[in-house]
């Protein structure tokens, strides 16, 4: 079983970048991997429970529960429902923290998934770089934040 995990520390308050993360439909505005998105069945975006339905770039289709979501914490976790890719079990948990030196943002983002025999190393590497480090260069973008 795989675990990913993968930080950065953002040159913005943490309150802003929660800002953006928070809404758990929001990631086709700034992730280059998804097309669009929708809640399903009118549920709001916040509620615990609600699934995401998304279209990434290439046209693969993918499903998605939040799981939790603490305004307090700064986080939130999510549980993959229905990909193409072979990832099973996959959740995945984004915590933000205040980084007082700077007024800058601590976002760590990982996951643990289950994967076909041998093509663990692959999966995990795609998780960690098209998924995880692309986020957070999109957000650096999407933000108008420095490096």
């Amino acid at each position: 079983m795989p675990q990913i995990k993968r930080s950065t520390i953002l040159n913005a308050p943490v309150d802003a970048v929660w800002g953006v993360l928070r809404d758990f439909n929001g990631h086709d505005r700034w992730h280059p991997a998804v097309l669009e998105s929708a809640i399903e069945r009118a549920r709001s975006a916040d509620e615990v429970g609600c699934v995401r339905r998304f279209k990434l770039q290439d046209g693969m289709q993918l499903r998605e529960r939040l799981l939790t979501l603490s305004d307090l914490e700064q986080s939130f976790s999510y549980c993959l429902l229905d990909t193409p890719i072979p990832l099973f079990n996959y959740v995945a948990h984004v915590r933000l923290a205040p980084v007082t030196d700077g007024d800058r943002t601590f976002w760590e983002w990982e996951s643990r998934f289950d994967t076909p025999a041998g093509q663990e190393l692959e999966l995990g590497a795609m998780v960690g770089e098209q998924i995880y480090s692309a986020g957070f260069e999109a957000i650096r973008a999407h933000m108008g934040l420095e490096v």
